[in-house]
């Protein structure tokens, strides 16, 4: 739990100090759109191919595939719960609320929390939980702001660097070649930019909304849902299912992610109401610095 609460401290500063030099306009809309970029073009692939360089063996192979489904299973109770519990929502929030619900901030927030708290291992776990996250973002996501088709969706699967970079990694996992020291060395890092990066992004984007109309009812039902409904819905299934506890933990607290950075970008470039969409993702950030630990208790107790 200390080391939970240290590294939520740690990305609290980090946030502020991007929210900071945004205000500071040192940080400019162009100038986050390129470390977005470097992001999720370079620094998460790097990160998330580091992950697979483990020795494998078939308890690995087997908890593997036990994320993988899990993952999948929580998309798609994600992708129902979002079409039926915003009934009395305004139609320009729906669609923001229906993604927001499937498509978390595993990618930017999670990985870096994960490797945190669980190591290596625990990140090979989170960069597999994040294929039919992906998925889903690209798919069923998508087409909350707009008319999606199979073809699209499989053309931006195929070419993303993250899902490059896992099928990367599988390959360096189950052949266990060896590559060059000096390679290495350049993916860890890169990868080892991962948490500071990702963290002054999320802060930067904070800086541009008005943080006295952030806090409503439904902002906050959507957090309940987004921060605790899941997760504790993947914790039970995870019990249910008799898991291996690294497994579980590392499913409940990625499935307790905020709401993802795409959501306030998707919305603005598809002419929904992206204003709403930033004060989701802002608050959903902001609490989840408290709910994320909870989660961790909540796990250690039952």
């Amino acid at each position: 739990m200390q080391q939970i609460i240290e590294l939520q401290m740690i990305i609290f500063v980090i946030m502020l100090v991007g929210f900071i030099l945004t205000k500071m306009n040192v940080i400019k809309p162009a100038g986050r759109k390129c470390l977005t970029d470097l992001l999720i073009d370079i620094i998460l692939p790097c990160n998330i191919i580091c992950s697979f360089m483990i020795k494998m063996n078939s308890e690995i192979i087997q908890a593997t595939v036990k994320v993988l489904l899990i993952a999948l299973g929580i998309q798609v109770i994600c992708y129902f719960l979002g079409k039926v519990l915003y009934p009395f929502a305004k139609e320009s929030q729906k669609s923001v609320l229906k993604y927001a619900t499937m498509c978390s901030n595993a990618g930017f927030m999670g990985n870096p929390i994960i490797e945190g708290i669980y190591g290596p291992q625990g990140l090979l776990f989170a960069s597999v939980y994040l294929i039919p996250l992906r998925f889903f973002m690209w798919s069923a996501g998508l087409s909350c702001f707009t008319r999606t088709n199979l073809k699209d969706t499989v053309k931006k699967l195929a070419i993303h660097p993250c899902i490059i970079a896992v099928w990367i990694g599988f390959f360096l996992m189950f052949t266990q070649v060896e590559m060059p020291a000096f390679l290495y060395q350049i993916l860890k890092y890169f990868s080892s930019c991962t948490l500071p990066i990702s963290i002054l992004v999320i802060g930067s984007i904070m800086a541009g909304i008005q943080v006295k109309t952030i806090v409503t009812k439904l902002t906050l039902y959507f957090c309940g849902i987004r921060l605790l409904l899941i997760p504790v819905i993947t914790l039970v299934i995870c019990r249910v299912l008799g898991l291996e506890e690294l497994v579980t933990e590392v499913c409940v607290v990625l499935a307790g992610m905020p709401a993802g950075s795409t959501t306030a970008i998707l919305a603005d470039k598809y002419g929904q109401d992206a204003e709403y969409a930033s004060k989701c993702v802002f608050i959903s950030t902001l609490l989840s610095l408290v709910t994320i630990p909870l989660l961790k208790f909540m796990m250690s107790v039952f």
